[in-house]
């Protein structure tokens, strides 16, 4: 019996040894182990730098005109339009959505306006009308710009100082001559004021972005100069992503 037993034992040990190799070889190979692709960060539009830049639009206002020669007369409002065109620098810095900097530029503009009216003086009527014309023909801000940054896109208010190139031409309306009535008949001026506004820029590559903005520019004295103006410009950024 134990000789059967051990006979049977020796069978079925050679039967698994011959049947286990072919299994093993019928079962598909394991897969390699591939570890997950890395992903990149998104990258984060960066609005700090030094830029600059062009800049161009149209303007619109009021101006005293007399009060470029004179302020013996009671004020006088000229309504005056034209374009605007120059270069623009400057700096800025972000710091999560926050957007600090400092902008100046400085601009050609050909804002004209003429009118014909009675001066008077001390509130007394002059004795003959003139024609005043009176123009804006160069002006420049200094600027603090405050905005809010969304990737490519930043919204802006800006406010700082100002000066405007004012000049005035007089003459009568009868042929008389300017000087009879006004001891000087043209007059230059250079009016110091302010600039305030707001904006919108976006970023067309990592330096070159694009901005719109409306600024509202004045004398020192709103009775003097004060006129509105709508600007696009194209910057271009020394830094970036």
């Amino acid at each position: 019996m134990n000789k059967v037993l051990s006979l049977a034992t020796v069978a079925l040990a050679a039967f698994v040894g011959a049947v286990h190799p072919v299994a093993a070889a019928d079962l598909p190979p394991r897969p390699a182990y591939s570890p997950a692709p890395m992903m990149s960060p998104t990258p984060v539009y960066n609005w700090t730098g030094i830029y600059v830049g062009l800049n161009g639009g149209y303007g619109w206002g009021n101006q005293d005109p007399l009060n470029i020669i004179t302020n013996r007369f009671d004020g006088e409002s000229l309504g005056f339009s034209g374009g605007v065109f120059g270069g623009t620098a400057g700096a800025q810095i972000q710091s999560g959505h926050v957007v600090i900097g400092f902008e100046a530029d400085i601009d050609w503009a050909n804002m004209k306006g003429s009118g014909t009216f009675v001066p008077s003086i001390g509130g007394v009527l002059g004795p003959a009308a003139i024609t005043a014309s009176t123009n804006i023909d160069w002006e420049s801000t200094a600027r603090v710009r405050v905005g809010y940054a969304n990737q490519n896109w930043l919204f802006y208010a800006t406010g700082g100082m100002a000066i405007l190139g004012a000049k005035t031409s007089l003459t009568t309306t009868g042929g008389a001559s300017c000087a009879t009535l006004i001891a000087t008949c043209t007059g230059l001026s250079k009016q110091i004021g302010a600039a305030l506004g707001a904006g919108v820029e976006y970023g067309i590559t990592e330096n070159v972005s694009a901005k719109l903005e409306y600024l509202y520019i004045t004398a020192a004295s709103l009775d003097v100069s004060h006129h509105s103006e709508i600007r696009f410009g194209v910057n271009y950024r020394f830094g970036g992503m």
